[in-house]
């Protein structure tokens, strides 16, 4: 990949305004000091990608330290932004065993756990651990997903032979076998799954030596504009979080516990999540340092493809527009503000990504995909690199896959996932790259 000179973007007059706080909003993050941002209206237009190594104060980011000075003011932006904050966290994730029983004749060890947290710990949500047989301790993928939490399910439920690991789609494929159905749980795909349909979906990680955390996402709050009546969020009515940080937040407590337990590696914890969860894992992955590599896959508009580069105009496809259209819930109401003023936006995607350095880090994508634009997914990488290279990381670090299909989690995509993780935590020897996106298209003959 060709690393783009940095470019400074903003002027030292744009910066004295982000310096002197111009506009009476402040971003309050529980976790940093508080800034001064200013208010839509008032910031400059930033046509490039807005530098990640550029300090609010102009000053270009030279040292380690003032890295993570800088960590902290992009997170607060994207908060202030986008996302909203998150209260900190709980500090009292245990979890309670509901099930345990070993599958595939002994070769997966599973558990269905409910983890407790919060005010007394009233608050939780299922989660299922499946292992491999052999001694631990596992690199471990974190995957919520759109199927039901294996385990959890009534008595008489018919068990679906979804394939969770194989086709975790947020759209109808061409057959229609992947067609979202409502219930009272929310959103998913398929319904009820078994342990042993879960295993045996998973059976290719478990039998590459990896451990299996997954969820249904909307344990995490519900798919639609009451989530703040779901899940956690009553027990922390004073913070705004929109619901893509509240899944984040969500999945770092599957980390708290995570990292308790023997069977997982935690220098090894690997997020991965599409379409939708994609976002949530992206996010995750740039606020969580513990997850040491995020794969989000097919995350569309409002994950790894730049801002800069979808919409209309922009590279069609799922911009800034149409996301706070359709999901305006996801963000915080400031969000929408940058419709007709996409150049205003002082981030862009290539922070989440910069975020997580000198982490290892792929977008995992599909060639048709019919929501996601590859140039502003090539934009993002290729933004973020100069981060990695200033922390002496390779920016092969920061890879991306592309396999024949529209927007779906395919056995394929697994396989390249898997392959980055072998290579860059595990240090295994891998004969194939992650740098290489579709052709571009032709341009339309005059």
């Amino acid at each position: 990949m060709k690393i783009p000179r940095p470019i400074r973007i903003f002027t030292l007059a744009s910066m004295a305004c982000f310096a002197l706080g111009i506009g009476p909003a402040r971003a309050q993050s529980p976790n940093s000091p508080t800034i001064t941002l200013p208010e839509v209206a008032d910031l400059p237009e930033l046509k490039d990608m807005p530098d990640a190594l550029t300090m609010l104060n102009g000053q270009k980011v030279a040292t380690v330290k003032q890295w993570r000075a800088r960590r902290e003011e992009m997170k607060q932006i994207l908060e202030f932004y986008e996302l909203g904050h998150a209260p900190p966290p709980p500090g009292n994730v245990t979890g309670v065993d509901l099930q345990s029983r070993d599958l595939l004749n002994g070769t997966v060890h599973y558990r269905l756990v409910h983890l407790k947290f919060g005010p007394d710990q009233k608050l939780g949500f299922d989660i299922a651990i499946l292992t491999p047989a052999g001694k631990g301790p596992f690199p471990t993928i974190i995957n919520p997903s759109f199927f039901s939490t294996p385990g959890v399910r009534t008595t008489n439920a018919p068990v679906v032979a979804s394939v969770p690991a194989v086709t975790n789609s947020a759209t109808t494929n061409a057959t229609g076998a992947n067609a979202y159905t409502r219930t009272a749980r929310g959103l998913f795909l398929g319904g009820p799954v078994s342990p042993e349909t879960a295993a045996s979906n998973f059976n290719n990680c478990l039998q590459r030596g990896y451990a299996v955390v997954t969820y249904h996402y909307t344990e995490c709050g519900e798919d639609n504009t009451n989530y703040h009546k779901s899940a956690y969020y009553d027990a922390y009515p004073q913070y705004d979080w929109g619901l893509l940080l509240g899944w984040a937040w969500g999945l770092s407590r599957c980390v708290d516990y995570v990292e308790t337990q023997p069977f997982a590696n935690t220098n090894k914890l690997i997020a991965l999540g599409h379409s939708r969860l994609g976002k949530l894992v992206m996010v995750a992955t740039a606020f969580d340092e513990r997850i040491s590599l995020g794969a989000p896959a097919g995350s569309s508009g409002a994950g790894t493809g730049a801002y800069r580069f979808c919409g209309p105009g922009r590279g069609g496809k799922e911009g800034i527009e149409d996301m706070t259209r359709k999901f305006p819930y996801y963000f915080v109401p400031r969000l929408k503000e940058f419709t007709g003023h996409m150049y205003k936006l002082p981030f862009d995607a290539h922070w989440y990504i910069a975020l997580a350095a000198p982490r290892p880090w792929i977008s995992v994508e599909g060639t048709d995909d019919q929501n996601c634009v590859p140039n502003a997914v090539k934009q993002s990488i290729l933004a973020a690199q100069p981060v990695y290279s200033f922390l002496g990381v390779p920016v092969d670090g920061v890879g991306v896959n592309y396999e024949t299909h529209r927007h779906a989690l395919t056995p394929a995509d697994w396989a390249a996932a898997m392959d980055f993780a072998d290579k860059y935590l595990r240090g295994m020897k891998v004969d194939r790259t992650f740098d290489h996106f579709p052709p571009e298209p032709a341009a339309p003959a005059k």
